[in-house]
């Protein structure tokens, strides 16, 4: 392969790793979690469309959390 075609598919990649995961990989992690999961259940007869929003809300609301309180942990004028 030449130096080109490596260069290009490693952007691509590269592109695609940040799309998927961006700035939280737990929020990607959380999301596979689940549609892993609504796979299982529906596999073994489950009605389990729920499961996904409700993973994504609680992933969201997670990552929310821990971005809020970096942020405060950072502000140097901080009242509690």
């Amino acid at each position: 392969m030449s130096e080109h075609v490596v260069r290009a598919i490693r952007r691509f990649l590269a592109f695609w790793y940040d799309f998927v995961v961006g700035d939280d990989w737990r929020v990607a992690a959380g999301v596979v979690a689940a549609l892993a999961t609504t796979a299982a259940l529906v596999r073994a007869g489950v009605d389990a469309w729920w499961l996904v929003p409700a993973a994504v809300l609680v992933s969201l609301a997670a990552a929310l959390r821990r971005a809020s309180r970096a942020a405060a942990s950072r502000s140097p004028g901080r009242a509690d």
